[in-house]
């Protein structure tokens, strides 16, 4: 059985697994909300969040922190 790296308190937000890599995949939008409902200010949220966890992704077997892609933006990345 594999361990994967957590990030704590995000359950919510886990989107999928990278049975591959062997890592745990989050929905970045949803950390986010979790994070707002908690009590933080959305703009105190993504720093945190980008203090602490999103930038700590390059630990091997870490999770995978996403970004999703709607129809609406999709436009704008091509």
């Amino acid at each position: 059985m594999t361990n994967y790296l957590k990030a704590d308190g995000f359950d919510f937000a886990i989107i999928g697994v990278d049975t591959h890599q062997e890592r745990i995949i989050y929905c970045k939008q949803k950390m986010i909300e979790v994070l707002v409902l908690d009590g933080l200010e959305f703009d105190e949220a993504i720093e945190y969040l980008e203090s602490n966890t999103w930038n700590s992704s390059n630990i091997a077997n870490g999770p995978i922190y996403l970004h999703p892609i709607t129809s609406d933006n999709l436009n704008e990345l091509i």
